[in-house]
């Protein structure tokens, strides 16, 4: 089965070239890597015009004229997939390619439609970073889970792997992170089967880079209520 690598970036200009080797390097066969730049301003912009789209490197790029958020820039590359699978890979280094196979593997033995990539289950390496980011991050899962009615231990992850069909099926609305509660509560209602798999995590500092803020996860609050 062919896998579609989408990664959103915005302003990577430090990590774009590493994770563009590491999804390259990723110990699954057949890849179709889709990069969409949010419109960047730091030099990403011109270096995947300038060197990378000439590289070979990567299927395709596509570049948004106005800087719209993450869920818009995954709704742009989910649209231009043409893979078996899809599959989320953040820009920044810290979720790892290697572990694509483990994450495809329920669906390629046809036991699960919907694969999420969860940070707190099992014994893989996690960089240890932000307590109330936690607390944060176990309340919004909570809560979806309340209105779901599933049990999952991290539904903010990035590493989220779709069945094309279903997720080409799926009308994103959210421009920002609010792109994870929502596409959490439309699987749920499509009755997909969904599953969990532990990955490891190497999360960023906010001066190396990391950019969801305390406003998305309001934000995440209402997508939670609005899309269940």
């Amino acid at each position: 089965m062919r896998l579609s690598i989408i990664i959103p970036c915005y302003n990577e200009l430090n990590t774009i070239d590493a994770i563009i080797d590491a999804v390259n390097a990723a110990p699954y066969p057949e890849k179709e890597i889709i990069i969409v730049d949010d419109c960047s301003k730091d030099g990403t912009r011109d270096k995947l015009k300038n060197e990378i789209e000439k590289s070979g490197r990567v299927s395709q790029v596509l570049y948004h004229d106005v800087n719209q958020g993450k869920g818009a820039a995954l709704r742009t590359g989910i649209q231009a997939a043409t893979g078996d699978l899809v599959i989320i890979q953040d820009a920044d280094m810290e979720y790892d390619p290697n572990e694509y196979p483990r994450l495809v593997e329920p669906i390629l033995t046809n036991r699960a439609d919907v694969v999420f990539g969860s940070r707190f289950l099992g014994g893989d390496a996690h960089r240890v970073l932000y307590f109330w980011h936690r607390v944060g991050n176990g309340l919004l899962t909570l809560m979806s889970n309340m209105f779901t009615n599933l049990n999952l231990t991290d539904m903010e992850t990035c590493y989220k792997v779709f069945r094309r069909e279903i997720i080409q099926s799926i009308k994103i609305e959210e421009n920002r992170f609010g792109f994870e509660p929502e596409i959490t509560a439309k699987v749920a209602k499509l009755k997909c089967r969904i599953f969990e798999v532990g990955i490891s995590y190497y999360g960023r500092t906010y001066d190396e880079g990391k950019k969801i803020g305390w406003r998305d996860g309001v934000r995440a609050i209402y997508c939670i209520v609005k899309y269940s």
